[in-house]
């Protein structure tokens, strides 16, 4: 997704964005007898997760959300809190790709390091709900359509009053890596490119966050979430 003072992606991205829980450690691929279904609870080779059914996550504890003006830096925008909703559109058999809509992400308790700017107003992921599509590999992938591209809106307040940048990606998309050893989804500097703003809005953020645990609220308990 995300999902930024209103940044995209994740919008995530930012999700801004999300996305659904993954498959085995990192970017290993399973090697255990494949599950029924994708999606999985309340483990791995579990109970198929329903069309229909809504998956959640916050910021796994202890982390931040963060859009930074290089990939290695830590200068701008970072948030402590943010979640994620998905409604389930498929949950084939596995090896497959499940999907999903991305409904809302948000982002608060957000503050700022740019230079100029004394706080983050609001960043707000735009032309939800966004496609979501997870595989067996645990690849999760935040799609817009050219009508309604993945964009963030980030508002900062400045010594000159509000000021307003808006991001877009490059390829319209976001990419995530969900992971069954820690429940989690993981976005890791996607670039998100200023689409309009004045100069105090850098030119390119990179979007990190981790979301977990992943959870199936629908179900009684909200039994996480995994990929197969």
């Amino acid at each position: 997704m995300p999902r930024y003072g209103r940044i995209g992606a994740g919008l995530a991205a930012l999700a801004l964005l999300t996305g659904l829980v993954g498959a085995t450690p990192a970017t290993a691929a399973p090697t255990a007898a494949l599950a029924s279904a994708v999606l999985t609870y309340p483990a791995p080779a579990g109970t198929a997760v329903s069309v229909g059914d809504v998956i959640q996550a916050s910021l796994k504890t202890g982390t931040n959300a963060t859009f930074y003006s290089s990939a290695s830096g830590t200068t701008g925008i970072k948030c402590a809190a943010s979640s994620f909703s998905a409604k389930v559109l498929s949950n084939p058999t596995a090896p497959g790709t499940a999907t999903e809509s991305l409904t809302a992400q948000t982002f608060t308790s957000c503050t700022t390091n740019v230079f100029g700017t004394t706080g983050v107003q609001s960043v707000t992921v735009n032309n939800l709900p966004y496609t979501t599509s997870v595989t067996s590999a645990g690849v999760v992938t935040i799609a817009g359509t050219a009508a309604a591209p993945i964009q963030s809106t980030v508002v900062l307040n400045s010594l000159l009053g509000p000021i307003t940048c808006v991001y877009r990606t490059s390829t319209n998309t976001l990419t995530g890596a969900a992971a069954n050893a820690t429940n989690s989804i993981a976005f890791t500097n996607q670039t998100l490119t200023k689409f309009s703003g004045p100069s105090l809005c850098f030119g390119t953020a990179y979007f990190t966050a981790t979301y977990s645990p992943v959870k199936d609220t629908s179900k009684t308990g909200s039994p996480g979430v995994y990929v197969n």
